[in-house]
């Protein structure tokens, strides 16, 4: 075992220049080595990519990255240039059929020793085909939340990499994220189909952070409140840069037009900006030429900079899944970073949320008989001729009936009705218990921000508790604490340790996330997090252990 460890760090030194590797990098890989796929789930600036580009160099054949954005993508393939290892390359939308072909002969060369690829570009069956000729020795994920609808950046297009593995004969896996509390962890080995899959998790607390909110009663109240803030900040050079982010494209750039003309460095990010334009903002920033970006949450996967000082919130994010995220770029250099979230409770209110997430029945009816009566698998694009929908409908039923399993895509891309057993209706009643199922746990979610923004005890122990992590005294580096209101919570006495399988009468199996000796939070398959009281448990007999979370 030492002897492993000496290679991999030998390697990671000499071709990448790293020259000490973490004890998660170093776990993470030699589960590698021995043919386990891994889900590692560590902080943004951690060196998740290592965890791939060291075991690489000692399998045959090219690693295979799956990632969601080109800007990620490039920043990957830079940094494996700057090193010695073989070169990477990239096939996406934005290459020329001349860049495409030389990625494709540098690989079939033995030249390249890495490949990254967007989820879409592995729907083509013609490119899945030239992959599978690769012999490929590792199928990396990256940001690998985006597979489960627990996550925080839930992408359809991730479903449909568990056959895409198998077609390429699963090679072990390595799923990589920065973000993933228990249920997330499941739903990704799930939908992956990890096989004897290890995981390998860093601790989520991040001391040097200041968390702090700020309520005000009104919107005009916060914006003045942001606006302050973020010139206070970006006025000294010791608290520069950073972020602010905002949940809408036109605050995107209100905030940023105002900033700048009062002389801030500033950009607008979101994704209604031209991809280029997207680009530029995102290289003045990280070379330093912006002192803050205000952002929606398109912005932030692939950010490599770890001198961000502040990440203040213009509203509450949908979940502390996302929130947990986005915060956790600032200050990873290891100093000091002040984190603000300017809270109006009505901003929580839950039918905006709801709205998006209610069941397309008459799409679900459409598609589920058109794919059950065709009987011969059908293109997407000849599918959007058949049914009469919009395209969001369409593909919001696809992705509820594929989620229940009544519909399925071949390995070349196509759609296929698969339970013969269950007829269109029952796929149509099983697509909306699906999207209620979501709704549910979108409340849950809004539920457990509201909780964080609005409790008087330890907010960091609150976060913490949310990710399974128990924090027993106050960390002292956040509002609460420095205001005397977060007291030492009393211990619980071990009756509902986090990590418990739990049954409820009324809500099933759930999973023990935090507890003390008064609340018990607990994470529930089919109804998302619930905090009980814990006397009201005891005196009505409401959970019952069943066991431990493996």
């Amino acid at each position: 075992m030492a002897g492993r460890r000496d290679e991999l760090q030998r390697i990671a030194a000499e071709t990448f220049g790293w020259p000490e590797l973490t004890g998660e990098q170093l776990a993470a890989m030699e589960h590698v080595m021995d043919g386990h796929d891994v889900l590692a789930v560590l902080p943004t600036g951690a060196g998740k990519s290592a965890i791939y580009q060291v075991p690489a160099l000692l399998l045959d054949g090219p690693a295979l990255v799956v990632s969601p954005l080109i800007a990620l993508q490039n920043d990957q393939i830079d940094s494996i240039a700057d090193s010695r290892a073989p070169a990477a390359v990239a096939l996406n939308s934005a290459q020329r059929a001349a860049e495409r072909e030389h990625a494709w002969a540098a690989l079939r060369r033995g030249e390249a020793g890495y490949l990254f690829l967007s989820p879409e570009q592995l729907a083509s069956e013609e490119v899945l085909d030239a992959v599978a000729e690769l012999g490929v020795s590792l199928f990396v994920v990256d940001e690998a939340h985006c597979v489960s609808a627990w996550g925080h950046d839930f992408r359809p297009d991730y479903l449909r990499l568990a056959p895409v593995i198998e077609r390429l004969g699963h090679p072990p896996v390595i799923a990589l994220t920065a973000t993933a509390a228990l249920p997330v962890r499941a739903d990704i080995a799930a939908r992956l189909g990890l096989r004897d899959h290890r995981e390998v998790l860093a601790g989520f607390d991040r001391p040097n952070l200041r968390l702090g909110v700020d309520t005000l009663p009104d919107d005009e109240d916060r914006h003045q409140a942001v606006l302050t803030r973020t010139r206070a900040l970006t006025a000294d050079p010791a608290t520069r840069p950073g972020l602010v982010y905002v949940t809408s494209r036109r605050d995107a750039e209100t905030y940023a037009g105002e900033l700048a003309a009062e002389g801030v460095r500033v950009a607008a990010y979101h994704a209604g900006m031209k991809a280029a334009d997207r680009e530029r903002v995102h290289e003045e920033f990280q070379g330093g030429d912006l002192d803050v970006v205000v952002a929606t949450s398109a912005f932030g996967m692939g950010i490599d900079k770890a001198d961000l000082r502040f990440v203040l919130h213009a509203a509450a994010p949908d979940s502390l899944d996302t929130y947990y995220q986005q915060i956790g770029r600032a200050g990873r250099d290891g100093e000091p970073a002040e984190i603000t979230l300017y809270h109006r409770p009505r901003d929580l209110g839950l039918q905006k949320f709801l709205t998006a997430a209610k069941a397309p029945e008459q799409a679900l009816a459409e598609v589920a008989t058109t794919l059950a009566g065709h009987g011969e698998p059908l293109e997407p694009a000849e599918l959007g001729r058949r049914v009469d929908v919009s395209a969001a409908q369409r593909t919001r039923a696809v992705n509820l009936l594929e989620e229940t399993g009544a519909v399925g895509v071949t390995a070349d891309g196509r759609l296929e009705y698969r339970d013969a057993e269950v007829d269109p209706g029952q796929a149509v009643d099983q697509g909306v218990e699906a999207a209620e199922a979501h709704q549910r746990l979108i409340r849950s979610r809004i539920e457990m921000m509201r909780g964080y923004a609005e409790t008087t005890g330890c907010r960091r122990r609150f976060l913490l508790g949310y990710f399974g992590e128990h924090l027993g005294q106050p960390c002292g580096n956040c509002d609460t604490c420095l205001a005397g209101t977060a007291e030492a919570q009393p211990e619980q006495d071990g009756e509902f340790p986090a990590g418990s399988v739990v049954g409820h009468p009324e809500w099933g199996r759930g999973i023990v996330m935090s507890a003390d000796a008064d609340t018990v939070t607990v994470v529930f398959d089919d109804h998302g997090y619930k905090t009980l009281s814990v006397p009201a448990v005891r005196e009505h007999g409401l959970l019952t252990v069943v066991g431990q979370e493996k």
